[in-house]
């Protein structure tokens, strides 16, 4: 009740508000005691002057966020537009003419003349086992050898394209290994003056290397291979290499 007067007059009016209704209270009270008689009119209070207008109260809290309204409807789908029209194709532009030819540039300075190579041998029509391997060069070939199962040594026979003056030593070379006057290896065979070097490659299931006797060496070797199970088949090749002493 006092906060609309408070917010209208200010504290001081209220105040002088509330004093003249005791005031005017207290006159009627006093008019009532003395016999009952009615209250004249000077005996009513007068109205007291209206007081400064209070300052602005603070503003109210912001009330509840009200329910978000319904969806609208969907608004209907707008008809297709045309298709646009093709374009024309461009035409091809005319060929060029074909441009003339340019002339012919200055002809180049002569280089040098090279050294003249090495005289090479004629060649010499060898009639089967007339020809020999010159002193100091080198001929080689490859060998190979593969038996069924059941079979317990093979003979692997080498033959000299070109014969030799004289019997050469032989050396058989296993697969991985060095033997002296055979340094070279079964891609680079290489053999010492006077020595044939068997190689080998590879081998499965096979051992042995012995030469055989009784067979003409200037012309070729044998050489014999034993198989390590009967039951299995063997297999072997290499490279051999000989030099002329």
């Amino acid at each position: 009740m006092l906060s609309p007067l408070r917010n209208r007059f200010g504290i001081p009016g209220v105040i002088s508000v509330i004093a003249l209704v005791f005031a005017m209270l207290g006159g009627a009270y006093a008019a009532n005691n003395s016999g009952g008689g009615k209250a004249t009119a000077s005996a009513k209070g007068k109205p007291g002057p209206r007081g400064p207008r209070g300052k602005p109260g603070p503003p109210g809290p912001a009330g509840p966020q009200g329910p978000a309204g319904a969806a609208g409807a969907k608004g209907d789908t707008g008809a297709a537009g045309a298709n646009g029209k093709d374009g024309t194709n461009g035409t091809n532009g005319a060929t060029g003419p074909t441009g003339k030819t340019g002339p012919t540039g200055p002809t180049g300075t002569t280089g040098p003349t090279g050294t003249t190579g090495a005289t090479g041998s004629s060649g010499v029509a060898c009639p089967a086992g007339s020809c020999t391997l010159p002193s100091g060069a080198t001929e080689t070939g490859v060998w190979s050898q593969a038996s069924p199962a059941g079979q317990e040594f093979m003979l692997i026979h080498i033959s000299y394209p070109l014969r030799l003056t004289s019997p050469p030593e032989l050396k058989f070379v296993p697969a991985g290994g060095t033997v002296a006057g055979c340094t070279g290896t079964p891609l680079a065979p290489t053999a010492a003056a006077g020595v044939l070097c068997v190689y080998e490659s590879s081998a499965f299931n096979v051992t042995g290397g012995e030469f055989q006797p009784g067979y003409d060496d200037t012309s070729g070797a044998i050489f014999a291979r034993f198989a390590t199970d009967t039951k299995e088949f063997t297999l072997s090749y290499g490279v051999w290499a000989v030099k002329a002493p």
